[in-house]
């Protein structure tokens, strides 16, 4: 199992001092060079399609040579983040907190990132990456985990994730068995107690990301059910989209991002946010505490904040700005992105954040370093 491996998880979210150098004041000249870390499909250059480049102008514009490492869950990050070497990552909530306390990131200087005040307000000082006041991060995208279906077996969006939880028959009157998918990472946990909060309120689930003992054991006595039903436990967006195409997959968690690009390959695909609401993601640009080329992370988070670009990501990977302003901007494929993305629906979504002992909705919860070993019994078939 590629993506799970100790070191990204054993990063103890100790109290909170930070002994790490205050930020710059100012700027010097950009290094040349910047080396980020990011989900795949953020940092896009028009290589998939020439409508979706903003990296050359940025290039161009500041002499910064963009290197992109992609990376398929959090942990992943995390432990490339451990390793060194590397300026930024789009960390989603379920690693920033970790990276802050690992000390791995270092506190943004907002006032060198003038665009920081067009950022969304419901963003600009989002805990996972606020911390005592200060900032760890730049807000970049944001969006829900949905459930793709092949709309050949399902002529009506599913209202619930149990088509991929329960045994069951499909619309087309085939069992699921075999036809579904789960996300290769502890964090899907949280999925499984969002389901169950609905379906067995009993439990009083208030927090998919705080479960007591008991709520936890339900959680993983689920998952355990839907490992017996799955197909692969996806992490690669293309394996996935292929999984969809060519090896009989119904339905699955996905990001919008394999929606959207099996449907620009004409692909019987849609997605859902079923009645039980989703999790989801709010991602941000942290820079490395040992960035070997400060200024030209500065400038690209400060590039990373215009409108035009924060408008083709957004069409581009199904996600919503983290500038309002960029709604209104035409995106390449002329999409209303912000109203099909659900950019109204903040609310709905449960970001991901690092599951702690010490939780605020009850005494003690199950932390994440417990979630991790017990997921990747799951997966292994234990």
């Amino acid at each position: 199992m590629l993506n799970l491996k100790p070191l990204a998880v054993g990063v103890v979210l100790a109290a909170a001092g930070h002994s790490l150098a205050a930020p710059p004041k100012q700027l010097g000249k950009p290094e040349g060079r910047l080396d980020i870390i990011a989900w795949p499909g953020y940092v896009e250059r028009g290589e998939t399609d020439k409508q979706y480049d903003w990296v050359t102008a940025f290039e161009k514009d500041t002499g910064c040579k963009v290197n992109v490492k992609t990376a398929a869950t959090s942990d992943e990050m995390v432990s490339l983040m451990n390793q060194g070497g590397y300026d930024l990552v789009t960390a989603s909530g379920d690693a920033s907190l970790r990276l802050v306390h690992g000390k791995k990131v270092q506190e943004l200087n907002t006032e060198l990132i003038p665009a920081w005040k067009t950022v969304d307000e419901r963003l600009k000082n989002a805990p996972w990456h606020t911390v005592e006041g200060k900032h760890f991060g730049v807000p970049y995208q944001w969006g829900p985990n949905v459930l793709m279906y092949n709309t050949q077996v399902f002529k009506e969006a599913p209202t619930s994730w149990s088509v991929v939880f329960e045994p069951q028959n499909l619309p087309d009157g085939k069992p699921n068995k075999g036809r579904v998918q789960a996300y290769d990472g502890p964090i899907y946990i949280a999925d499984a107690a969002l389901y169950l909060a609905k379906k067995k309120p009993e439990l009083g689930i208030k927090d998919p990301y705080e479960l007591n003992a008991k709520q936890y054991a339900e959680a993983l006595a689920l998952l355990r059910g839907q490992k017996a039903l799955t197909h692969r436990y996806w992490h690669d967006v293309t394996v996935q989209m292929n999984d969809f195409k060519n090896e009989g997959v119904a339905v699955s968690s996905a990001w919008p991002y394999q929606v959207n690009a099996l449907k620009g390959e004409k692909k019987p695909v849609d997605s859902t946010i079923p009645s039980e609401g989703s999790t989801g993601w709010a991602d941000s640009t942290m820079m490395h505490a040992d960035a070997q080329h400060p200024v030209c992370a500065y400038k690209w988070m400060e590039w990373s904040l215009n409108t035009k670009l924060q408008s083709a990501l957004a069409e581009w990977f199904g996600s919503n700005p983290v500038v309002p302003a960029a709604c209104q901007v035409a995106a390449p494929g002329g999409a209303a992105f912000c109203q099909k993305n659900g950019f109204e629906r903040f609310g709905e979504v449960k970001f991901w954040k690092t599951p702690v002992a010490k939780c605020a909705s009850q005494g003690t919860c199950v932390p994440y370093s417990k979630w991790t070993q017990d997921y990747i019994a799951i997966m292994g078939g234990r």
